[in-house]
């Protein structure tokens, strides 16, 4: 494991009133609606930060659906997650149709969701090919930024092996490259990780953050994947809690994924003790997930209720 570092813990909360004066809207808007619209949105980012918010990742409904033998409807999840108390619903990030994301954040909005976060994979550790990538993803991130979504979570692309240190430099240029400009759209960029990325130390984890910028390029802390890749969740939080921009949520019980967020191998308590003492980013999105051996008693909209009262008792969101 690499040394622990010690760093300050900024609260990262995205300035809407910076985003809506890059796009020109205080001129759009006039000097009779642009403050009182802009002294909205900063209470409305400041509620956010002291309460936090709390969404849904859509992985694990697709994965009930398929058990269920159903097709995935994503209006009727955005009507559960409404109906059980979530703020948000996060989606895959559409690269090769850009505007289907502007219809995504329509759909959450018509139900009373907002858009929040969208998810993506994107092959970063390519010489002379990661460019292209990173152009398609700022692509969307312009119609991102244009419905208000606030963070893209992106997990570079594992390749089946450790990446070599050319590969990862390659890969953490891209990084940067594609924070900057998300950033310069309104909109901010997390790394997410899987197993892959914790191999041999958590070398790719950790070198991710250590060769960008924290303003550039954040953490999409997901718990559990950082605990199963042998990272204890408070070491990640000390090295890296100034970069949380969002979270994963997700529990298991003797290493198997449990059906809902509860008490079992991950101390939940802990964890959220040191996010309110140190300001953490306050971006909550659930992720129920199965596996081999995950007992499913309940439906998924009563598991995802169950959790939502999970993270209101534990973090307070």
């Amino acid at each position: 494991m690499s040394v622990m570092r010690s760093h300050s813990f900024p609260n990262h909360r995205q300035s809407r009133r910076t985003f809506i004066s890059r796009l020109g809207a205080g001129l759009a808007l006039g000097t009779v609606f642009g403050p009182a619209l802009c002294r909205a949105e900063d209470n409305k980012e400041e509620s956010d930060a002291e309460t936090g918010i709390v969404g849904s990742n859509i992985y694990g409904w697709g994965q009930y659906a398929q058990r269920d033998h159903r097709p995935l409807n994503i209006p009727e999840v955005i009507s559960a997650l409404r109906d059980t108390g979530y703020d948000y619903l996060e989606y895959y990030l559409n690269i090769d149709q850009p505007e289907e994301n502007a219809r995504f954040a329509d759909q959450l909005k018509a139900k009373g969701l907002r858009p929040v976060s969208l998810y993506t994979g994107a092959r970063l550790h390519e010489k002379g090919k990661c460019d292209e990538v990173v152009a398609h993803i700022l692509a969307a991130g312009k119609v991102c930024a244009r419905s208000g979504f606030e963070v893209i979570c992106c997990n570079p692309d594992p390749i089946g092996r450790e990446k070599t240190d050319e590969e990862l430099r390659t890969q953490a240029g891209a990084l940067t490259g594609l924070g900057r400009g998300l950033k310069d759209l309104g909109v901010r960029l997390a790394i997410h990780n899987h197993t892959p990325a914790m191999a041999d130390q958590a070398r790719e984890f950790h070198y991710n953050y250590d060769h960008t910028q924290r303003d550039e390029v954040g953490f999409c802390f997901d718990v559990h994947w950082v605990w199963r890749g042998g990272m204890m969740p408070l070491l990640a939080m000390r090295e890296y809690g100034d970069r949380v921009l969002t979270w994963h949520l997700r529990q298991s019980r003797n290493n198997i994924w449990w059906q809902d967020l509860d008490t079992g191998d991950i101390d939940y308590s802990a964890i959220a003790k040191y996010a309110r003492e140190h300001n953490l980013a306050r971006r909550f999105t659930v992720e129920l997930a199965l596996e081999a051996g995950t007992k499913v008693t309940r439906s998924v909209v009563e598991n995802h209720r169950l959790s939502r009262e999970f993270v209101r008792k534990v973090f307070g969101a």
